[in-house]
């Protein structure tokens, strides 16, 4: 219910990973991992809707943080 100039950069950096971890995690039985387009499409309705920061996102999905992750994690 915070828009976004109640919410610090760390905050909305938290917010951004907490969801992009949950997208792909394998260890949750309840529900498949989605791909990365699935997951930022998710991501990209997320930030149309100003739920999250769209220019921290446009910065992970360039940044090397990203493949490091995806590297670890995903394959």
């Amino acid at each position: 219910g915070l828009n976004a100039e109640q919410l610090v950069l760390e905050d909305r950096i938290m917010i951004l990973a907490d969801i992009f971890e949950a997208l792909t995690s394998s260890d949750r039985p309840y529900k498949k991992t989605k791909k990365l387009s699935e997951v930022f499409r998710i991501l990209d309705f997320m930030a149309k809707d100003s739920e999250i920061d769209a220019d921290l996102l446009d910065f992970f999905r360039t940044s090397d943080v990203l493949l490091e992750y995806a590297k670890e994690n995903l394959l």
